[in-house]
């Protein structure tokens, strides 16, 4: 049995390690084509390495998957959060979650991680080969590979009896051809990133955060609840980024251009924010606006929000009109934006798209119709939002691909 692993990020490393401990008789190759293993890993969370979730929060796969999630609600059964804490507790990585529900490293340091992985491969014997890139994999037969490098130094094609593909998210489907398969691809396309607001207004807020929100596509059935970060570009946080993912495809195809609507008091309706309103006018209706308001907001953020009524901080609760207070509740739960571009996460992005779950074994991650042939990791048409949910996939499909190759 001879594996060539084509990607040394985290599902190619976390396959590596567990194909070689469960079958040490195994060559197991990794190729990657840059100067070092797990970099995605090494800046993930920050430089903290945010790998999984607790999971309290997500009532269903889709909820955190909004592309993969068939897969997912099959992967988290054989190889769950709760399996890649112990692993990697095993190993001698102190683990902490957080009151957000994500996992750390205790050490708060995500070289912890690839030090963890890195040290464990070269234990095991596995072969870490960087600096070179694969141009083109050839499938003579079932279990029968030729991987083709640009390599300068090694050599500049391997044989395989089974491939690996575990190359991540890029611009295309699959960085390379692989000839003598027909495998439908989807074109990729960012999925995390924050919104750009052409508002000069909102930008001199930078920094504000209001927690919950719920902000939506105006249109659209799309939505997500969390916090929200006003940016000096726009808008940021948990809650747009968490919709960003679920409006991947649909941004894309509109070239970034949307209205987004925000709801300051989360999932209340306009009719509770009035009660909410109309209990601060009666309780201080000689007070001025600047004085008294909802403690959602800080002074700014309030004085921003009324402004855009036609409101001014000097006027009086009781100098408030039933026209303007259903302005104001209006605005409160629905509040738009035009959406103008979008930022990214830069080294840090996912994208959705990639090779299609159509062509695979949901159970083993396998093609079809070529033995040996074997997708993992962002490279596939999979992606999360974010919380440490897109780690936890590439452990849970690194792990399968391992197991099905030992088992097969």
């Amino acid at each position: 049995m001879r594996v060539v692993i084509i990607g040394a990020g985290a599902a190619g490393c976390f396959c590596a390690v567990n194909l070689k401990r469960r079958c040490p008789d195994a060559e197991v190759i990794v190729l990657e084509s840059k100067t070092k293993a797990l970099a995605k890993v090494a800046i993930t969370g920050g430089g903290r390495c945010n790998l999984t979730n607790s999971f309290l929060n997500i009532r269903s796969p889709k909820q955190a998957y909004p592309r993969g999630e068939k897969f997912m609600k099959r992967g988290l059964k054989v190889f769950s959060n709760e399996d890649t804490m112990e692993w990697f507790e095993r190993e001698g990585v102190r683990l902490l979650t957080q009151e957000d529900e994500c996992v750390f490293p205790v050490s708060q340091d995500a070289m912890e991680i690839v030090n963890t992985l890195l040290r464990l491969m070269q234990r095991l014997g596995v072969r870490l080969i960087l600096n070179t890139k694969v141009t083109g994999v050839t499938v003579n037969g079932d279990n029968d590979f030729t991987i083709a490098t640009d390599s300068p130094s090694g050599p500049s094609s391997f044989a395989a009896t089974h491939v690996v593909v575990t190359t991540g998210g890029a611009k295309q489907p699959l960085p390379f051809a692989i000839n003598g398969a027909e495998l439908e691809t989807l074109p990729p396309v960012p999925s995390l990133f924050t919104f750009n607001i052409a508002d000069t207004d909102l930008h001199a807020l930078m920094g504000t955060v209001v927690e919950p929100v719920t902000a939506r596509l105006s249109g659209t059935k799309l939505q997500a609840e969390g916090a929200l970060l006003i940016t000096h570009w726009g808008l940021s946080g948990p809650a747009i980024l968490k919709l960003s993912s679920y409006a991947a495809r649909h941004l894309a195809e509109h070239d970034y251009k949307a209205e987004l609507s925000v709801n300051w008091f989360g999932e209340q309706k306009e009719s509770e924010v009035f009660s909410i309103l109309t209990d601060i006018q009666n309780g201080n209706p000689q007070k001025q606006l600047s004085s008294e308001y909802p403690r959602v907001f800080n002074q700014r953020h309030w004085f921003y929000i009324i402004n855009k009524v036609g409101l001014t901080a000097q006027k009086r609760w009781q100098e408030v009109g039933p026209k303007q207070m259903n302005r104001l509740a209006s605005l409160l739960t629905n509040d738009l934006y035009a959406i103008t571009g979008k930022g990214q996460f830069k080294d840090e992005f996912v994208t959705c798209g990639g090779v299609a779950f159509s062509n695979l074994n949901l159970n083993t991650l396998e093609c079809k119709n070529y033995p040996g042939l074997f997708f993992a990791g962002e490279v596939t048409d999979i992606d999360a939002i974010t919380g440490g949910f897109n780690l936890q996939a590439a452990w849970t499909m690194g792990y399968i691909v391992s197991q099905s190759i030992i088992e097969v």
